[in-house]
């Protein structure tokens, strides 16, 4: 059964920490309930994006630096 990564809030989505590091996780990666899968920045306020499922996480629905609102999906996890 899939289950759904949401936005808490509304900003930009970002899969990385920093530019030049390796993203969160990658789509075909392996999650545990509680892992960081990106963050969202609103006026330089940064918010963690967490797993709430363990699982397989198949595919981002949103790309890196894409604006997200509350309740959008980010990713989904099977």
């Amino acid at each position: 059964m899939s289950s759904q990564i949401i936005a808490p809030i509304p900003g930009i989505f970002y899969r990385r920490p920093a530019p030049d590091k390796d993203p969160f996780v990658e789509e075909g990666d392996s999650v545990e309930a509680g892992q960081t899968v990106g963050v969202i920045e609103i006026m330089k306020q940064f918010t963690e994006v967490r797993s709430d499922t363990a699982g397989v996480l198949t595919s981002f629905a949103v790309e890196d630096l894409g604006m997200v609102g509350p309740g959008d999906v980010i990713a989904t996890i099977d």
